[in-house]
This record gives structure tokens, C-alpha cells and sequence, in this order.
């Protein structure tokens, strides 16, 4: 990532404001980089502006000492947001997101340093630009003829890392290098533990049983694995583990639910959780109880993995290189026979969800689970 501002006199921001994406799996990947934040700067006041529900899911960090909860969308949305966090004061706005409007914000907000990617035609609102990876200049795409200038798929966590680091170069502090990130992390507070236990009593599980959570979900239906699939999976889990599954996803997504559970054989005694009040705080305790999770590309892979949970993911058409984390992890895709200088994006029928075979997501859920009684299951 190449620095296109002119050399800035070093200086400490002593308040500090992050600008999170919007995204469930998107904010947990921002947090080693809320780690390097506070490590580095650990006196400043730190705040995070989000988008409803990521402040409950970053609840209890250590990394963030205020929220400022808002929408930062629509004709309004910058200057509502800009007036909540403007009597802060902030002295440098690290945005993690890539949209005008949120740099629209911190602009408004008068902050400033604003540190950001050059993206999306914002770069004049930015005082320190960070240009994103172009396939045509990164390998292996740059092997590639289809779509030589968008964006490589650089992992989140990585490309949210060099925002951090372009701020502790700004204050003339060395910088650590990518291989000492670490892991992404959560907080599972006692409210959220207490919700998750609520929830579980709905659905009717013991907290102390085995269990997989399953999510046939996702923000695009192209990226969902069928829902018979997971049946059948959860079946196979239960009849060979004994590792009861429930299934897990938003509130628009119950009919996805509901097919995944009904699809299940008289015995399996699956079980959904939307229907048992889930929200985004209890799922971190019911995710940090569970043996596995089996999951699309959406934002529970990442709970899951900031607990230290055992995670097959399922990609397609999406390339799973976007969103790399360090997890003990199976990733699976559509696609495994595709050039390594291709993204997946660009090869939707090729790349297909459907195209991943159950056997392959049965022997991965087998690799995770095998080993002994409670094997691959965190600590409560």
C-alpha cells in the first residue's frame, strides 16, 4: 500500500476516533488493528462510531472506551453524525470504511488528521490517503487479464492493519509488521452470557451438551449453501457425534431457518435459534459453548473465530482471500480448480455455492470434531 500524502511533523493523538465498517465479520476483523491502536496509544481516548448492533457485538473491549452509535447513510447522515461526535474533539479519525459519506463525516466532525483509503472519490476530505492494491500490481493477479484494475482481494484484517500503522508512522513510532497481527477477539460479557443462556432454555439445549451452530444464511442468496445440505449435515453430526446443531441467522433470514430444521430427520432435534430470541450479543455466548461451527461467508464465521471455535466455511462465488483470517479453520470453495491469478468474484457460474459437494463439508466437519470426547471444544 503506497502513502500518497506529503511527510506530516509527527504528532500523538491523544483522542482518537475509528470509523467502523458496517459489517458483523467486517468489525471483528478491525480488531487487531483496534488492538495495535490502544497498545500504541495507550492513554488516548479511543471512540468508535457504528452502525447499530456492531457496538453490542464490541461490548465489553478493552480497545474502545465510547460508542457513538449512528447511521452515517443518506442525505443526512453525515451531519448527524459529525454533530454527535464533534464536542469530542478528536484529534485523528481512522476510517475503516471505505464510503464518502463516512469521510464526509469526520470532515464535518472537524477532526484534523483523517486517515482512510483512496477510494470512492473521497480522497480531498482525507489528509493521509493509502492507496488500495490494484490486481494488475499484485501477485499472483497480476498473472490475470480479466479486470486488471479493480481491487486485489487483499485479507480485511491485513488491509485494515495499514491503516493502523499509517497512523503510528504519523506520530513517528515504528510500526510492526503484519506477522505480529495476532488474532481477532471478543469480549463475552456476564449480560451477554446471561442473554445466551436465555436463549438456549427457549430452544431447549443444555449449556453444557455438545452442539454446532450451523448459519445457512448470508447477505446475498448467491453465497447460501442449500438448506437440505445442512440438513443432511446436521443429521450426519448428530448420528456420528452426537453433536446436537442449531441453526442460527438473522430474523429475515427465517424462512432459510426454518427449511434447515424442518429438512432434518425425526431425531435430530435440531433447533432454531431465531425463533428463540437470539440477538448479536447472546450469540457470542452460545458461539464461545459450541464444538463447531458450519457457516457461509457471513459475520458469525468471525464470532466464531475470535473464540477460538473450530470453523468449516463455505465460499462461493465469493473469493475467500477477502476476508483470510487466522482461525483454525477448513475453508471450502466452489471453485478449488480455479487458477490461483483469478478471483472467484469474476467466475460466478463457475464458483457456484452449489458446487460444493457434501462430501467435502462432511469430512472437514469430521476432521474438526475427531479426537475424543468434547474434542475441538473451547473452555467455558
Amino acid at each position: 500500500m503506497t502513502k500518497q500524502s506529503p511527510h506530516i511533523t509527527p504528532f500523538r493523538p491523544t483522542r482518537i476516533l475509528v470509523v467502523m465498517p458496517s459489517w458483523v465479520g467486517d468489525a471483528v476483523m478491525a480488531t487487531p488493528t483496534l488492538r495495535l491502536l490502544r497498545e500504541s496509544f495507550p492513554g488516548a481516548l479511543i471512540g468508535a462510531l457504528v452502525r447499530p448492533g456492531i457496538d453490542g457485538l464490541l461490548a465489553g473491549s478493552a480497545f474502545i472506551d465510547e460508542f457513538h452509535v449512528e447511521h452515517t447513510g443518506g442525505v443526512m447522515g453525515p451531519k448527524r453524525s459529525a454533530a454527535k461526535v464533534r464536542d469530542r474533539r478528536y484529534e485523528a479519525a481512522v476510517l475503516l470504511t471505505n464510503s464518502f459519506s463516512t469521510a464526509l463525516t469526520t470532515r464535518l466532525a472537524g477532526i484534523p488528521r483523517r486517515v482512510g483509503y483512496d477510494r470512492d472519490g473521497r480522497g480531498f476530505l482525507l489528509t493521509d490517503r493509502l492507496s488500495a492494491a490494484r490486481r494488475r500490481d499484485t501477485p499472483p493477479f497480476d498473472r490475470s487479464t480479466t479486470d486488471p484494475s479493480a481491487w486485489a482481494p487483499v485479507p480485511a484484517c491485513r488491509y485494515y492493519w495499514g491503516l493502523g500503522a499509517r497512523v503510528l508512522e504519523l506520530a513517528g513510532m515504528s510500526v510492526p509488521g503484519t506477522e505480529t497481527m495476532g488474532g481477532m477477539e471478543l469480549t463475552c460479557s456476564e449480560q451477554d452470557d446471561c442473554a445466551a443462556l436465555e436463549v438456549l432454555a427457549r430452544a431447549g439445549v443444555e449449556p453444557a451438551s455438545r452442539f454446532a451452530v450451523l448459519n445457512p444464511g448470508g447477505n446475498n442468496p448467491a453465497k447460501r449453501w442449500a438448506p437440505n445440505r445442512f440438513a443432511a449435515l446436521a443429521d450426519h453430526l448428530w448420528r456420528v457425534h452426537g453433536v446436537r446443531s442449531l441453526v442460527s441467522g438473522s430474523p429475515d433470514e427465517s424462512e432459510v431457518i426454518d427449511g434447515v430444521v424442518g429438512g432434518c430427520a425425526e431425531g435430530t432435534n435440531a433447533a432454531g435459534l431465531v425463533s428463540a430470541g437470539v440477538t448479536l450479543s447472546s450469540l457470542k455466548g452460545i458461539v464461545r459453548r459450541s464444538c463447531l461451527m458450519v457457516t457461509n461467508d457471513t459475520g458469525p464465521r468471525h464470532i466464531a473465530a475470535a473464540f477460538g471455535v473450530p470453523v468449516v466455511s463455505l465460499f462461493g462465488p465469493t473469493d475467500p482471500r477477502w476476508t483470510t483470517i487466522p482461525a483454525r479453520e477448513a475453508v471450502i470453495t466452489a471453485g478449488p480448480t480455479l487458477p490461483e491469478e483469478e478471483v472467484a468474484d469474476d467466475h460466478p457460474e463457475r464458483c457456484r455455492i452449489d458446487g460444493i459437494e457434501s462430501a467435502r463439508v462432511t469430512a472437514a466437519a469430521d476432521g474438526m470434531l475427531g479426537g475424543g470426547e468434547r474434542a475441538g471444544c473451547p473452555a467455558r
